[in-house]
């Protein structure tokens, strides 16, 4: 997958995408990021991509322009792929939206900044507008990192392993279980017996039991949206 990052501030960037498994997952060609400057496109003598609003207020907004000049410059003639605003207007990133982005070929990224960005640059060159939360940001280049991270995880081979993704919170619907390592025993705690078991089957009943448990103590509005047996919900109902 390639995924193009339009910023006004690309060295934010470079820790986040050389390090960790998204360093790794770049070195190995699973995925390329790109991060493309806003500014060089600006028409303007001094570069600048905001101006004042028209009707007034507080702020700046970015230019249309640059914008435009950019995402044509990142998409060219022969693009496939999503064109996509991180603002607080869009749709919530959730894991099934990171996993059907995760199925393009491509995403350009736009990173909007100050009081917002020229609305004409949207209309024109933009997909899909997306949220990470609600709550406001300085500007679009954490959203964007986010979005980077959650959909590299579902891309073949960047885990290293085909079911992690499935395994970890939010995958089905729920919490994640308790996890454990070494050593056994710490400080009077001990990890719980059946882990140490060899029993697969128990293992897995086990940890669905503590996922359905997390679920219910720290996020019980999951619940209402997870597909559960009637087992499950007898269960639920003891806890």
């Amino acid at each position: 997958m390639k995924i193009k990052i339009l910023t006004i501030f690309p060295e934010m960037f470079e820790s986040v995408l050389n390090t960790s498994i998204l360093g790794r997952a770049r070195e190995q060609g699973l995925i390329s990021v790109e991060c493309i400057d806003i500014r060089p496109f600006s028409d303007r003598k001094h570069k600048n991509t905001d101006d004042y609003p028209f009707g007034g207020g507080a702020g700046m907004v970015m230019l249309a322009q640059p914008i435009m000049d950019a995402m044509a410059a990142a998409t060219g003639p022969d693009f496939h792929g999503r064109r996509i605003f991180l603002g607080p207007r869009g749709t919530t990133l959730t894991t099934a939206k990171a996993r059907e982005l995760a199925r393009e070929e491509e995403l350009v990224l736009l990173c909007g900044h100050y009081e917002g960005v020229d609305q004409r640059a949207l209309d024109a060159c933009i997909d899909e507008e997306i949220s990470i939360g609600d709550y406001i940001l300085t500007g679009g280049e954490l959203a964007a990192m986010v979005l980077t991270d959650c959909v590299a995880r579902f891309i073949p081979g960047v885990l290293g392993s085909a079911e992690s993704p499935e395994e970890e919170s939010f995958s089905d619907g729920l919490l994640e279980y308790p996890q454990y390592t070494r050593p056994r025993e710490l400080n009077g705690m001990e990890v719980p017996e059946i882990l140490l078991s060899g029993d697969h089957a128990k293992i897995r009943a086990w940890r669905r039991q503590e996922s359905l448990r997390a679920t219910k103590r720290f996020r019980p509005d999951l619940l209402q949206k997870a597909q559960l047996t009637d087992k499950e919900k007898r269960m639920l109902e003891e806890m």
